[in-house]
């Protein structure tokens, strides 16, 4: 009996975050990681993916530092939004926490952690990671 492959969902994604994992797709006809995963590469329209598992660090690309938020993040203002750069040019935004803002540099290396616990009732309920400094600060 062989086992159904997992489709290249956003869902999926966040079952391999949940799980302590980063896994991105990979375009077995060119090459491209997708983090988030798609279900078909963007650069040739190939369906032929594969999963990648994906290291848990990256260098700080930029950030913005947000001041004024939606109601359910009002609590963490002020708060920085980053994109980091992973292997094979793939990037991944995310909240950069445990660091206090005036520490924060682009490319400072940054680590990817995982929190379980929903936001609220209303939010979907993943798993959500952010990127942390790999030293403490």
């Amino acid at each position: 009996m062989t086992e159904e492959p997992i489709s290249f969902t956003i869902e999926n994604f966040y079952k391999f975050v949940k799980e302590g994992k980063l896994r991105g797709a990979k375009c077995s006809k060119c090459g491209k990681l997708l983090v988030p995963p798609k279900p078909m590469c963007p650069k040739c329209f190939s369906k032929d993916l594969k999963w990648k598992e994906l290291p848990k660090q990256g260098k700080l690309l930029t950030y913005t530092v947000i001041h004024v938020s939606t109601k359910k993040f009002q609590p963490l203002t002020p708060y920085a939004v980053g994109i980091i750069e992973l292997e094979e040019d793939a990037r991944l935004p995310g909240i950069i926490k445990n660091i206090s803002l005036d520490k924060i540099k682009v490319g400072i290396d940054l680590a990817i952690d995982v929190e379980k616990e929903p936001i609220s009732e209303e939010w979907p309920q993943w798993p959500r990671y952010y990127f942390k400094p790999m030293q403490p600060q």
